[in-house]
């Protein structure tokens, strides 16, 4: 339904999108996830025509936005940050507003009345927009975006500022979209995306640095380096042992029990296998492991962990290229040290023949 092919996208000499590749199916969820100023609003812009690309291609439907962006445009609705609704209008005539502007030709008045019953907005449709409360206006504004029942749903940062029973609804509906829509939701809030989308994007300084389906994304970090350990025997000591292991981290007795084994949570240090030492470790002092369990990150932890694999990535990255900028420096600087000694060389060949000429 939608394809990006090396997506550039340059502000002056800022690079907002750096050459992003991907591409979302018909009746997908999936969550565009990424820090304040990652590319994430830039890329809905440029996929729903607002912004033109700097280089590279996106197209829906098979639709190049760049060739026929009114036809791309029929085929999107767009739910911006901040939802572009008009306040001195009833809801009913701000959508019937949208409704011509789009150039719909289904049954207006059906149409309309549908959206407001799937939206839940049917209650307020005669009351004016800048009487209502904030989530029932991002409910507006979604209303808006389904005018003309788009295929494709693009809902920047749809929850900001909304109470906690707003932010559920309006999950919910987004839930809800999906089963008819391909939806896009563009958020930095990562209980958003797992709670609603079946595949998640993570974007950093304009990179794809990850894109898995929402149950797999634990395999977008390497080294899963969290336990839990049932150990019986004395829990001070256990713990102290646990503490002192080399490789270990970070250690701490929980309060639940397994009959007469104590639980602990245990991290590793990266890239360190701890669990062959430990099992030796506690049978030296008699101490029976009756369990051992792998814990999944939580969605934070991967978006911190990936985000900073991407850094440290970039660190690498800049730190080789100033090594090769500055080696090519220093063999350039000899280079043209050498040329200039042989200038000076061939100057002063060149004035001794010209005395020896002389004197003949």
């Amino acid at each position: 339904m939608i394809r990006i092919d090396h997506l550039v996208k340059n502000y002056g000499g800022i690079c907002a999108v750096d050459d992003i590749s991907f591409e979302i199916g018909k009746g997908e969820v999936v969550g565009f996830l990424g820090q304040n100023g990652a590319g994430k609003s830039t890329t809905m812009n440029v996929i729903s025509g607002y912004l033109s690309s700097t280089s590279g291609n996106v197209y829906v439907d098979d639709i190049n936005v760049l060739d026929d962006p009114l036809g791309v445009k029929r085929r999107i609705g767009y739910l911006p940050e901040q939802p572009p609704l008009y306040l001195d209008m009833t809801v009913e005539e701000y959508l019937s507003f949208g409704y011509d502007l789009k150039k719909c030709t289904m049954n207006k008045v059906k149409h309309l009345e549908e959206i407001c019953e799937i939206v839940k907005i049917s209650d307020v449709s005669k009351r004016l927009i800048k009487n209502l409360s904030k989530g029932y206006r991002q409910r507006v504004g979604i209303a808006q975006a389904l005018v003309g029942n788009p295929d494709v749903m693009i809902f920047d940062e749809p929850t900001v500022g909304l109470d906690p029973k707003q932010v559920i609804e309006i999950r919910n509906l987004i839930r809800t979209l999906g089963r008819d829509h391909t939806v896009i939701l563009s958020t930095h809030i990562l209980q958003e995306v797992q709670a609603v989308c079946d595949r998640i994007i993570i974007i950093d300084k304009g990179k794809i640095v990850a894109d898995e389906k929402t149950e797999n994304i634990n395999r977008a970090v390497q080294n899963n380096r969290r336990f839990t350990l049932k150990v019986c025997g004395p829990q001070r000591e256990v713990l102290a042992l646990l503490k002192a292991r080399s490789g270990v981290v970070y250690a701490e007795c929980l309060a639940e029990r397994d009959g007469e084994a104590y639980v602990y949570a245990v991290e590793s240090a990266p890239g360190i296998d701890i669990r062959k030492s430990l099992f030796f470790s506690l049978a030296e002092k008699g101490w029976a492991m009756v369990g051992l369990e792998a814990v999944g990150m939580s969605i934070e932890d991967i978006f911190i962990s990936i985000v900073n694999q991407n850094a440290e990535a970039r660190t690498k990255y800049d730190s080789k290229r100033r090594v090769r900028r500055n080696t090519r420096t220093s063999l350039e600087e000899n280079m043209a040290q050498e040329m200039i000694e042989k200038n000076a060389r061939e100057q002063r060949s060149d004035e001794q023949s010209d005395k020896k000429s002389d004197n003949s």
